[in-house]
């Protein structure tokens, strides 16, 4: 596939979503960026919101790693249905009670300033790292695609990746994003029904036949029962159901798009469809995964060590040129609908949570909103080039594991003012937020030693959130602060 074809068709595809931009972002002001002035219809919402939870990351890494995990992610998957629950049910209705516009001033309310600050960093940091890592993987397809044979660094391309964004999405934030997300979860999906057909057809199978050969396949396992098993059912299940709570419920991005909804009601009927219909697209993913492994063994094909450089290895070398653009169409569209809202939430949060925001002007909120705006695209510009430094692991184990790391403190932090009724002392909570993390790390490292065997997968979210949680208690009194107030009875 030529170079001057693919960025023909990157070209294209931001000219789409340019002109949608354009129409979206007239007489826009501070409300419309940050929540589209609530008018978001729920049902657009839920669609845009598959290709934003899922990225470059799900599109790639989990067809890659069926080899070696099998259907097991989907143990993971099924998980994130309790944890929506969670969200639609306790969250939800909170978030809508107190009217918020940036989700981490509830720890402002419930336990004071070091509180909301600590949550509100946690997020800016796990986000960012998170949206990086994502982006990272989309400019290194597009780099062996497209750059390497032009002789553009990588850094150059991470520049125009992250510029291309940035065009789009200054202007009209949220209310962009909206339908922006939802045209590009269509054309990502539209890319894997498509390789699978294409690939079931190469393979001269139908559809009931291309089922029967991958549950007869090797890859189509999906519970695992040895409690030491990195795989093992309820670690991967529970996980699930946190890090749906954390990267959903606890995350600016994913709830500044429920936030958008008109009311609770509708709020909640697209978190419900959302999670029922995001189970049935990781399936084609995981179908697509084994079906590449099938495809390669019929044809002989040597497939490269790491899990993420199977598909595009397969899309740009053995498929024919037509499938080849749909695996850049389909990749290009599931990981800027993932990156352009992560970066306007980072901007939300940002001009929020610090910068004071409801004391400015509308002239001063414009013009540092595009300052902000601007500055994160640069950090994240930053670290993406570091990661393509130091990583050497899987970019979905990278992405989980920042997870547990990041959104530990904001479970702990969340799950204390929620279910209990006890003060804090608010200036020590920066150091339980440090402390847990390392902790943490600390008996991850040592859990096969210390735990007779037991090894931590996903789950370091959970025990992270349970340490920073131990020690709010241990900085607590039975005192309580204006809780009715809190919780926004």
């Amino acid at each position: 596939m030529s170079s001057t074809l693919i960025i023909s068709l990157i070209v294209g595809y931001f000219l789409i979503l340019i002109t949608i931009s354009w129409f979206t972002s007239k007489n826009t002001d501070s409300e419309t960026f940050f929540l589209a002035n609530r008018q978001s219809p729920w049902y657009i919402v839920a669609f845009g919101m598959i290709g934003t939870s899922l990225s470059g990351v799900t599109f790639v890494s989990i067809p890659g790693m069926v080899e070696k995990a099998q259907f097991s992610y989907l143990q993971l998957v099924l998980g994130y249905l309790l944890g929506y629950f969670v969200i639609a049910t306790v969250l939800m209705p909170l978030y809508y009670r107190l009217n918020l516009v940036s989700i981490y001033t509830y720890l402002e309310q419930r336990f004071g300033y070091w509180s909301y600050k600590t949550g509100a960093a946690f997020f800016m940091l796990s986000r960012t790292l998170g949206a990086s890592i994502r982006l990272f993987l989309v400019a290194g397809v597009l780099q062996l695609a497209v750059f390497d044979d032009l002789g553009v660094p990588f850094a150059i391309s991470v520049i125009i990746t992250i510029l291309l964004i940035w065009v789009y999405t200054f202007r009209g934030g949220m209310k962009t994003i909206i339908w922006t997300d939802t045209f590009q979860t269509t054309a990502m999906l539209i890319a894997v029904v498509t390789t699978i057909w294409l690939i079931s057809d190469e393979l001269n199978m139908g559809f009931q036949g291309m089922i029967d050969k991958v549950q007869a396949s090797q890859y189509s396992q999906v519970f695992f029962w040895d409690v030491k098993d990195s795989k093992y059912f309820l670690k991967q299940f529970f996980s699930g159901a946190f890090i749906a709570i954390v990267m959903t419920g606890l995350d600016q991005d994913m709830m500044q798009k429920n936030l958008s909804c008109k009311n609770i009601g509708e709020a909640q009927k697209n978190m419900f469809w959302f999670s029922i219909i995001l189970v049935f697209v990781n399936i084609l993913f995981l179908t697509l995964g084994a079906l590449l492994y099938i495809y390669a063994n019929s044809k002989g094909i040597t497939l490269p060590a790491k899990g993420d450089d199977v598909f595009p290895f397969l899309a740009l070398n053995h498929f024919t040129p037509f499938l080849g653009i749909v695996f850049i169409l389909g990749i290009i569209a599931i990981t800027y609908a993932s990156a352009d809202s992560a970066l306007t939430a980072l901007t939300t949060s940002f001009c929020v949570d610090f910068l004071n925001f409801s004391e400015r002007s509308e002239h001063e909120r414009v013009r540092l909103r595009y300052i902000v705006h601007f500055g994160v695209s640069v950090v994240m510009v930053l670290v993406i080039i570091a990661f393509d430094v130091l990583n050497s692991e899987s970019v979905i184990t990278a992405v989980f594991k920042v997870a547990g790391y990041t959104y530990g403190p904001l479970l702990g932090l969340y799950t204390f003012g929620l279910y209990t009724k006890r003060a804090i002392r608010d200036k020590f909570v920066p150091a339980i937020c440090i402390i847990a993390p390392i902790l943490t790390y600390i008996i991850s490292a040592n859990s096969v030693e210390w735990l007779y065997g037991y090894e931590f997968g996903f789950e370091v979210l959970i025990l992270n959130g349970f340490l920073t949680f131990a020690g709010l208690y241990a900085i607590s009194s039975g005192k309580t602060d204006d809780l009715e107030l809190a919780q926004g009875k």
